[in-house]
């Protein structure tokens, strides 16, 4: 298992978090994104093509004009 880069205390383990981003007027709520969650502090980590995905749901939503978008994290 990986240590936390945060805390330093916790081990990472798979799991689903919920990812919150603001952009500009935009606010954009993910849910059951796949991470890596720190069992000590709870600080996540994506790996990088779910970040890329997770970004690009969201700038599709500020192109689109919503104010608030919530959302089940889907591959």
């Amino acid at each position: 298992m990986t240590t936390c880069l945060l805390c330093k205390n916790g081990e990472m383990a798979p799991g689903e978090t919920t990812v919150t981003l603001q952009r500009g007027q935009t606010t954009i709520i993910m849910k059951a994104v796949p991470a890596e969650i720190c069992d000590n502090c709870g600080e996540f980590y994506l790996t990088e093509p779910v970040a890329q995905r997770v970004y690009s749901v969201a700038d599709a939503a500020v192109r689109a004009g919503a104010e608030v978008e919530i959302l089940r994290f889907a591959a």
